[in-house]
């Protein structure tokens, strides 16, 4: 074919052409780019040796021989295999990941499972007593606390462990009289609960939920 027939070409003939060379596996100046930046890449890095951490989940004291770089998030979903706690955005923004140590609420996705070495931690699977749910879980249920439920067992957790802390007498941003006993308002949930996200925008349900569990007296 000479120059001037190939300049003839329709630009039909040349996508088929194209699509032709792409079916058979023909190798083009793109693809060979992409293909070499592939071998190219970083082998991964080699794992860290191994790091023995002793605590105790859920009332079982557990030894675990981790990657010194593990989340306790992920030590307690991959290695231990409590999912309850959820992977949200990784970043300690959504409060999914929430769980208790030593009683307080922790973002368990921000903390380093070695760092805990004989701290008593707690999960959602932690709370119920056998067949019997916590009162804040039943309240939950009561007052229709959760849409999809991803955000829940955070919710759950961090709410015990705010009630804790309004007991203690802990305040919080809205708190206006740090003289006195702290009244457990809507504001108070509100704001304490504020690390805890829904997508769903369960908010009002929550609320209710965990005045219903305070109110009840059971926890």
């Amino acid at each position: 074919m000479t120059e001037t027939e190939l300049l003839r070409l329709s630009r039909r003939e040349v996508l088929e052409a194209s699509v032709a060379a792409a079916a058979l596996g023909v190798c083009t100046p793109a693809a060979a780019a992409a293909a070499g930046a592939s071998a190219a890449s970083p082998a991964a890095s080699p794992a860290a040796p191994a790091s023995e951490v002793r605590f105790t989940v859920n009332g079982t004291p557990t030894t675990l021989s981790l990657d010194p770089r593990t989340t306790l998030l992920d030590a307690l979903r991959e290695h231990l295999h409590l999912t309850g706690s959820k992977k949200g955005c990784d970043h300690g923004q959504c409060g999914a990941c929430t769980v208790m140590v030593g009683g307080q609420r922790i973002n368990s996705c921000l903390t380093l499972a070695v760092m805990h070495e004989g701290d008593e931690v707690t999960t959602i699977e932690g709370l119920a007593a056998d067949a019997e749910l916590h009162p804040m879980q039943a309240a939950f249920l009561r007052n229709d606390g959760f849409q999809c439920g991803y955000c829940t067992p955070g919710q759950i957790c961090s709410s015990v462990a705010m009630l804790k802390e309004v007991e203690a007498g802990w305040p919080s941003h809205v708190t206006e009289d740090l003289g006195i006993t702290i009244e457990l308002t809507d504001a108070e949930i509100r704001e304490r609960m504020s690390g805890n996200l829904c997508r769903c925008a369960a908010y009002p349900n929550i609320v209710a939920a965990i005045r219903d569990a305070s109110e009840g007296g059971a926890l």
